[in-house]
């Protein structure tokens, strides 16, 4: 099973994020808008992406710590509207659906998101993977260690949990205030 070493922070200036990841020769993918749906999971989580470029099942296990955090993950290929999520709400429940429209940009191994995420704002995430190379995870996290410095995050920026754990925070919070 791959393992990603991986932080989330809020981006304040997608811009300037931007212009670093051109000047040090990020090879950039596109903008895929992506809709993530989050299902009931016994173990960690499991979500279906359906977006431009990417279309995936994904299954994964971390822990919402700031800054570099291990992720375990599976991937499976899906197409767009096959009929999966369908399935997947039918037998097992939906939790929560992200939206979001994602610049995905590539340095070798090393994969970096910006993110706007509809009703949280504006994100980057650092995602360093030993998917189909020979590395240590110590070398993964200098390597997300080296980013944070490269793309002047700042340490309060720095993100624990998810976008569907932020989400169903936002949400919880709304329904109190609502019920006050």
């Amino acid at each position: 099973m791959p393992t990603n070493i991986e932080i989330k922070a809020r981006c304040r200036d997608l811009n300037k994020t931007r212009d670093i990841l051109n000047s040090n020769k990020a090879d950039f993918k596109g903008i895929d808008h992506q809709v993530d749906t989050y299902f009931s999971s016994k173990n960690g989580r499991l979500k279906l992406r359906e977006g431009n470029i990417e279309n995936n099942l994904i299954h994964y296990e971390r822990e919402n710590t700031t800054g570099g955090k291990e992720s375990k993950f599976s991937l499976y290929k899906t197409e767009k509207d096959s009929g999966l999520k369908t399935i997947l709400e039918k037998s097992i429940g939906k939790k929560c659906v992200v939206e979001k429209d994602r610049e995905i940009y590539f340095i070798e191994n090393v994969k970096f998101h910006l993110d706007t995420v509809k009703g949280l704002g504006t994100f980057i995430e650092i995602e360093a993977s030993d998917k189909d190379i020979d590395i240590t995870k110590a070398k993964l996290k200098e390597q997300c260690n080296f980013y944070i410095k490269l793309l002047q995050i700042n340490a309060k920026d720095l993100i624990s949990n998810s976008y569907s754990d932020m989400l169903e925070q936002n949400n919880l919070f709304s329904q109190v205030l609502i019920e006050e």
